[in-house]
């Protein structure tokens, strides 16, 4: 039996057509490791080349899929819970390693209310290598939470040799499909990508706030804002304020708990705005 008579049989063993065995075949990544088991999810580590970058970098990916009910976390986890860790200082021939995140969802819980994904997530990772006609060699040490009732504390490592051929190839459909999911700055963005319009900070007084508002001109389903602040200043999550029209949405952030308000003066905030139909980032500075 030839290996097209066996995809046939097993398709029909399993109740799907052809055509779906192709399409997962197609969707395999040219690289990966093994998946590794943690608490509640699994984890793997995959490669396939950018080819917008002709080269000079390519993506690999993080991939996380969680067991029904789990969630992990966001780079700003928001009122609780734990960002990943990614540390590559294992790796050779890597002359930067940038980790993507793509847009995020808000998790509430009774508790508080979280930043991160449900079901699965794929990090795309930006490498550059050092000299591109040589392997890289990609070593990872992942230190992550997964929650349901409680959070839990997980550990990954894989390796994983991206031959120079991956470097230069086409990019693998898993990776690329969540690269197209990371919020867009100004000069790249999209025509649904949510657009800042503008923010108002009251940082004194007895109401001390910042004011959002955006334009979602991809309609406002799904619409939400995260606000990354700088080390050390802590934001709670913001809140979106009843009505809007022509797909405007403003938001409130409530600074009146915090008692460095004033000192957020001169700091840069950066503003994730997501929806159904795009992300974007903006980075402000408090004036």
């Amino acid at each position: 039996m030839n290996r097209s008579h066996l995809l046939a049989g097993l398709a029909l063993l399993a109740g799907v057509g052809c055509g779906a065995l192709a399409g997962a075949e197609a969707e395999a990544p040219a690289a990966a490791t093994p998946w590794v088991e943690a608490q509640g999810a699994r984890v793997r580590l995959l490669a396939g080349a950018d080819a917008a970058q002709r080269g000079k970098s390519f993506l690999a990916g993080v991939e996380i899929h969680m067991d029904p009910g789990w969630k992990t976390y966001w780079r700003n986890p928001g009122e609780a819970g734990v960002p990943p860790n990614f540390d590559w200082s294992g790796s050779a021939n890597t002359a930067s390693i940038k980790v993507h995140y793509p847009a995020p969802i808000r998790l509430i819980d009774p508790a508080a209310e979280m930043i991160g994904y449900k079901t699965s997530v794929l990090f795309p990772i930006e490498i550059t290598p050092q000299t591109a006609s040589k392997p890289v060699d990609l070593r990872l040490a992942l230190e992550f939470a997964v929650c349901r009732e409680i959070c839990i504390p997980a550990q990954a490592s894989m390796d994983l040799t991206v031959p120079p051929a991956l470097i230069t190839g086409a990019p693998a459909p898993l990776i690329a499909a969540a690269e197209a999911r990371v919020p867009r700055t100004p000069d790249g963005q999209r025509a649904g990508d949510p657009k800042l319009l503008g923010v108002v900070a009251k940082l004194d007084g007895a109401t001390p706030g910042l004011e959002v508002a955006a334009k979602f001109p991809g309609g406002a389903a799904g619409a939400d804002l995260f606000v990354d602040a700088p080390e050390g200043f802590f934001l709670p999550m913001a809140q979106k304020a009843p009505g809007g029209s022509d797909g405007v949405v403003r938001f409130r952030i409530d600074l009146s708990r915090e008692t460095s308000a004033a000192e957020l003066k001169g700091k840069t905030l950066t503003f994730t705005l997501v929806s159904d139909a795009g992300a974007s980032e903006v980075a402000w500075t408090v004036e």
